[in-house]
């Protein structure tokens, strides 16, 4: 049967779409990239990252013991000139302190052997036993870092591994890993969950810490307003996150941390555009992370409500960097009973970080170890961080506090007025209750004209941070936003909404009288109440101690009203106005009857303590010395400040126990 020219034709374009699909197919395969592989080894989780950390010749006969999937085997790698015969105690030590090292690696051990030999590799027999094997093979690349890795036997390539934890709590929004080019990259692994992410954490066995590194290895979870490199940000508002590509940069407060040697694991949850949000009432957008301590169903408080809940819950993350602006690091570390500083204004640039309000912005840490703290300060501060780490301080003796109890009605009092007492009898000195409104009355600036404190700035914060993060944020993103969508808006959360709003009514001489208002609390408080002294051990004219936290009940399943603006004066917003460093200490726990649980349940106490404006490392060093005193406590990651099971995890700790 013949063909016509039509169907000829027809069959000819069909060929041609057919070879032009093929191309398509192509040159689509070209591009295909990995991004890791995750397996289960010894019910432990792990991901095996796509990018090698060097090659090493081998005989694959040699490893034909050793477990595969996929085309890789767990090995290890050890350098540093470790003696053939210490191998099996060194094996046995990183098993205990590392958390993603496991016997199994050790099925193959690379040894680079001291005395100027060839690096070996060890296989078939565990360390554990009197001896390794003799079946050596030779490595090429010694500069490969000790620890554990999957090595893909086609190539000889080894792979770094990480440890996969399910973030049960909900603080983060991103699971990150770097990338060689000095970005970052989402990591592709999930671990069974309930709505919740995967982190991964790199071996610490992977770094050393040197006076250039000094956080080499700490592990570290990024509030979701410092842009990274490579990596979309959300402000907490999934409009943001949708409308904007990933950042080129990472600001300099981050690259700090990142060049001393600290490893991010993730993005980690805001209240939206960094404003005060409660629980239930007000995130919309994004769930509001889960308090791990007491029920389970505390408010975590905010803005950095997922670095104050990663810490206290996770052992396996040392730090977190957030923000304070109003008391947002402040909160988080009082609620969860955790270490956390507000410190000095304008010690580090916040170049690539979301304002709220660039006037008070501060970025402050969320930290378990006062050691890590101190170590986190002096690299992100730099020059700008008096340091007492190697200096013997000689500690203000004067203690001022600030709406403390005067008897002990409470457990929560009795902790306060406990540690009060035994800071001064630590540091030799005498306590004065302050009556801040009085002593305004008696030394105010004559600017200030009658005006109470409580007159004076009782819309001063409300007003700068509503108009300045108006200009600087909302209205770029609105504009930008219906350029992209036709001239729609996008969804805010209530509260930034509320607050915005009442920016809109200001004229903009309230911004400066704002400014003025701020000025003259600032000065008078650092020259009246809290100046320093020019002696660089003591650094501050005394202590100035307010309760952060008095192990109260907040739950999350409580509707609230309307959010309204931050109006007001009191004692968090002293730092705030006076660019003074505030840092907070957990002291203890209380038990608080639980309307959840109907049980009661161990609730954090905490105090804040201010020192004079550039005293920073003066608190940091007295949190160090009060612990090496006994006065203070590490607080451990679980449901109480002594490492009790969470309670949303018990059943599963139990069930694990049991197996």
């Amino acid at each position: 049967m013949a063909i016509s020219d039509s169907r000829k034709l027809s069959a000819r374009t069909l060929s041609l779409s057919i070879l032009s699909f093929i191309s398509n197919i192509s040159t689509a395969s070209a591009a295909l990239a990995s991004t890791g592989l995750s397996v289960n080894f010894n019910d432990v989780n792990y991901y095996i990252s796509p990018f090698s950390s060097g090659k090493v010749d081998f005989k694959e006969k040699a490893l034909s013991k050793v477990p595969s999937v996929l085309g890789f085997k767990p090995v290890t790698v050890v350098q540093g000139g470790v003696a053939q015969k210490d191998v099996a105690s060194l094996i046995s030590t990183w098993t205990t302190t590392d958390d993603v090292y496991q016997a199994g690696f050790s099925g193959a051990i690379f040894l680079a052997e001291s005395g100027g030999k060839k690096p070996r590799m060890i296989i078939g027999r565990s360390p554990s036993k009197k001896g390794p094997s003799d079946n050596i093979v030779t490595i090429k690349d010694t500069k490969i870092p000790s620890g554990p890795y999957f090595l893909e036997v086609s190539t000889g390539s080894l792979y770094p591994v990480y440890r996969l934890y399910e973030d049960f709590t909900g603080s983060f929004v991103e699971s990150l890993i770097p990338t060689p080019d000095g970005k970052f990259q989402t990591l592709s692994a999930q671990t069974p969950g309930s709505a919740s992410l995967t982190i991964g954490v790199p071996s610490r066995l992977y770094f050393t810490k040197t006076d250039d590194k000094p956080l080499a290895g700490i592990r570290i979870g990024i509030k979701d307003i410092y842009r990274l490199a490579g990596v979309k940000g959300s402000n907490g508002n999934r409009a943001w996150y949708n409308l904007y590509a990933q950042s080129n940069y990472t600001g300099p407060a981050v690259q700090r941390l990142i060049d001393a040697g600290a490893q991010i694991v993730g993005l980690q949850k805001t209240s939206q555009f960094a404003n005060g949000e409660s629980a239930t009432s007000d995130w919309v957008d994004y769930h509001a992370p889960f308090n791990p301590r007491g029920d389970g169903y505390s408010d975590t408080s905010s803005s950095s409500s997922g670095a104050g809940a990663s810490v206290a819950a996770y052992d396996w993350l040392d730090i977190a960097i957030g923000s304070d602006t109003g008391g947002s690091v402040r909160g988080p570390a009082g609620v969860q009973g955790i270490f956390g500083n507000r410190p000095s204004h304008n010690l580090v640039s916040l170049d690539n970080v979301m304002p709220l309000s660039p006037t008070l912005d501060t970025p402050g840490f969320l930290v378990r170890d006062p050691q890590i703290w101190e170590a986190a300060n002096s690299v992100i501060y730099g020059k700008n961080y008096k340091s007492l780490a190697k200096t013997k301080p000689k500690y203000p003796q004067t203690i001022q506090t600030l709406n403390f109890p005067t008897v002990a009605n409470t457990t929560a009092q009795s902790i306060l007025l406990q540690f009060v007492e035994s800071l001064a009898k630590f540091v030799g000195g005498t306590v004065v209750p302050v009556n801040l409104e009085g002593e305004w009355a008696v030394s105010k600036p004559a600017e200030a004209g009658d005006a109470t404190l409580s007159t004076l700035l009782n819309t001063t914060y409300a007003t700068i941070i509503t108009k300045e993060q108006t200009a600087l944020v909302r209205d770029p993103f609105y504009k930008d936003y219906a350029a992209s969508h036709d001239g729609r808006r996008p969804f805010v959360n209530p509260v930034p909404l509320s607050r915005w709003a009442y920016g809109d009514t200001l004229p903009e001489s309230a911004l400066q009288a704002a400014y003025t208002q701020k000025s003259l609390f600032m000065n008078w408080f650092n020259s009246q109440i809290l100046p320093p002294v020019s002696d660089p051990a003591q650094c501050s004219s005394g202590l100035f101690l307010y309760p952060q936290s008095q192990g109260s009940q907040n739950p999350r399943n409580r509707y609230r009203n309307a959010p309204g603006v931050p109006f007001g004066f009191s004692a968090g917003r002293i730092s705030v106005f006076a660019e003074v460093p505030d840092h907070v200490y957990p002291l203890g726990e209380v038990a608080s009857f639980s309307q959840i649980t109907q049980h009661d349940e161990l609730l954090p106490v905490g105090v804040s303590i201010m020192a004079s404006k550039g005293c920073d490392g003066l608190l940091t060093k007295l949190a160090q010395d009060l612990l090496a005193a006994g006065i203070i406590k590490v607080p451990k990651a679980g449901g109480t400040l002594n490492g009790a099971s969470i309670l949303m995890r018990r059943g599963l700790e139990d069930a694990h126990d049991h197996q």
